[in-house]
């Protein structure tokens, strides 16, 4: 059985349990080894819930909003670099002005 044939499996599970109660499933509806299986699958239970389309995501963490803030900055430093546009260097030029500096 391939990965992605397991994880399906895992989603398809959690969402029969939750046709069949009418909620959320929780740990506690499921036998050990399946909850075992589940996690092993699709990661810890909420996220579990999320990737099997049962519950919504949560919003970011300060964390992960700081990771891609300073993500988009990196991008965007990058970006000015390759449109032609240079940052002043601290070099020092032995006294001689450069006529092409910026």
């Amino acid at each position: 059985m391939k990965k992605d044939e397991k994880t399906e499996i895992a989603v398809n599970m959690l969402t029969s349990k939750s046709a069949e109660l009418g909620r959320l499933p929780k740990r506690s509806d499921f036998e050990s080894s399946d909850v075992c299986f589940i996690k092993q699958k699709l990661g810890p239970w909420p996220r579990a819930l999320e990737r099997a389309g049962l519950k919504e995501a949560v919003k970011p963490s300060a964390a992960e909003r700081s990771r891609e803030k300073r993500t988009r900055a990196k991008e965007r430093r990058k970006a000015g670099k390759t449109n032609g546009l240079n940052y002043v260097s601290n070099k020092f030029d032995g006294g001689k002005e450069n006529e092409n500096h910026c």
